[in-house]
């Protein structure tokens, strides 16, 4: 018997508001702009992309793009997303960040 495998895809793992939190948390801690766009778009494909374009304006083809790591999406797509999922953006002091991890 041959054990089937697949690639491992976060998005199956965001079944609830506080997983979903908790990963964006993580994933955008060092500010890296192509990770905080590839997590948006986990999230975003396990809340439905679908849904999510028609609230955003955006096309399907066009959120898949800018959310997939490799795009550079503009600061106002990545606003709109986040809005769309119910979250907003914030800029923290880094030394917030260090202070509240200890």
């Amino acid at each position: 018997m041959t054990l089937k495998t697949r690639k491992y895809d976060p998005a199956r793992y965001l079944d609830s508001d506080q997983a979903i939190e908790e990963y964006l948390s993580a994933t955008c801690e060092d500010g890296d702009p192509a990770e905080m766009a590839h997590a948006l778009g986990v999230v975003a494909r396990a809340r439905g992309i679908a849904d999510l374009a028609r609230r955003t304006g955006l096309t399907r083809q066009a959120l898949y793009k800018a959310l997939s790591g490799e795009g550079n999406p503009e600061l106002g797509t990545i606003a709109k997303v986040a809005q769309a999922l119910g979250f907003r953006l914030a800029l923290v002091r880094m030394a917030e960040l260090h202070r509240s991890a200890a």
